[in-house]
């Protein structure tokens, strides 16, 4: 059995009782799991597995029959999420004749992370010059200064949406921290140093500027710095897409999209179920999803893009009206 792939096996399944006994075996469950999810390239808020069973999974005990593995791979794997998505109704059709005939303002997505600036290879530059991928519909008309701009993009299905990039600082102080192997230091946020208890908890703003951004935006896109050999404070990560995220500055359901990119195909990457994990993303209360990245390529990019403008389509009331 263990030579057979997962949907065969759940196939074999089918044929009887006694093969519906056999092919729960947890051992093999197990095994297909360390077999593949460092290659799923993309996970969401539905489908991620809980931290105990994952240490489970990699653990030299992790074969008991503790834990449904066969359960928590169908539940994760790639054509689990492929096959949710394509019971959804579709109406492509008559969206786009009535899009046609109603002018409605274009979705806004404000984009930040490490990625953005500490990768050999640029990702927004790369979306700005690969029309046959991500085509350019309109440049900004204004800039706020120091920190980002917005460009409307078009997408395969004609639908436009604008991303507004927020960096940490200007790009020439980015460019000579790069040049020095310095650490820039961020911007976009303030510390507020607060107690609880007797604890002193840490936590960020954002600046005024960003603030503004974070008011009309419907979702968020952050870049993560998904490169294996390079060190990342993930607490830090977490603490700044908590203040951009923060209930305060608009609607707690707006969903975000979190590349998990590296510069280019060859280089070794954090797979994308530890890149959740390690994020903490299971303490938001909104809809997100993390997804594999290749700034080089923008590989991934429309399969995340896809699930951020559905998602903001089910959130935005004006379009279910």
């Amino acid at each position: 059995m263990s030579l057979l792939s997962p949907r065969d096996l759940c196939r074999l399944g089918c044929t009887g009782s006694y093969w519906r006994a056999a092919v729960r075996d947890p051992l093999l469950w197990r095994r297909f799991l360390l077999r593949d999810l460092p290659s799923w390239a993309a996970v969401d808020w539905k489908s991620l597995p809980s931290a105990e069973v994952l240490k489970q999974v990699l653990s030299e005990a992790g074969g008991s029959a503790l834990c449904d593995y066969m359960a928590v791979y169908k539940k994760s794997c790639p054509q689990s999420r492929r096959s949710l998505k394509s019971s959804r109704p579709r109406y492509g059709a008559v969206t786009s004749f009535l899009q046609s005939l109603v002018t409605q303002a274009e979705p806004r997505f404000a984009m930040f992370g490490p990625g953005l600036e500490e990768l050999d290879d640029s990702l927004v530059q790369k979306m700005m010059t690969c029309p046959e991928i991500l085509l350019v519909a309109g440049l900004p008309q204004r800039r706020i200064h120091g920190i980002g701009s917005g460009v409307s993009f078009q997408f395969n299905n004609n639908q436009k949406f604008n991303i507004l990039t927020l960096y940490s600082t200007t790009s020439v102080e980015r460019r000579r921290a790069r040049a020095e192997q310095a650490v820039v230091v961020n911007k976009m946020f303030y510390q507020d140093n607060s107690t609880v208890g007797n604890q002193q908890a840490v936590h960020y703003n954002v600046i005024a500027q960003v603030k503004k951004v974070c008011e009309v935006v419907d979702g968020f896109i952050y870049v993560a710095n998904a490169e294996a050999h390079k060190k990342h404070d993930r607490e830090e990560e977490l603490a700044h897409i908590l203040a951009m995220i923060d209930p305060a500055l608009g609607p707690r359901n707006r969903p975000l999209l979190v590349l998990s990119c590296v510069s280019h195909v060859g280089v070794k990457r954090i797979p994308c179920v530890y890149m959740a994990h390690q994020l903490q993303l299971n303490l938001l209360h909104q809809p997100w999803m993390v997804q594999d990245t290749v700034a080089a390529t923008l590989d991934g990019l429309l399969n995340g893009l896809e699930w951020l403008l559905e998602e903001a389509d089910c959130k935005n009331p004006q379009s279910n009206a």
